[in-house]
């Protein structure tokens, strides 16, 4: 189980896709982020932080 930290989260808001990439590498949460923020930015944000806080 994972806790985010407040660095996690700021990252998550500013750039959805690095925050996630700090956290799992190149695994599939960052390019299903990297799309996300691709379609809108906020699909991107709500995913980042739903990863990094579950």
């Amino acid at each position: 189980m994972s806790t985010a930290t407040f660095v996690d989260i700021i990252l998550a808001i500013i750039l959805p896709p690095l925050g996630v990439f700090l956290r799992f590498g190149c695994e599939a949460e960052f390019w299903i982020c990297l799309v996300l923020t691709f379609f809108g930015y906020l699909p991107g944000i709500i995913y980042a932080i739903f990863v990094l806080t579950k």
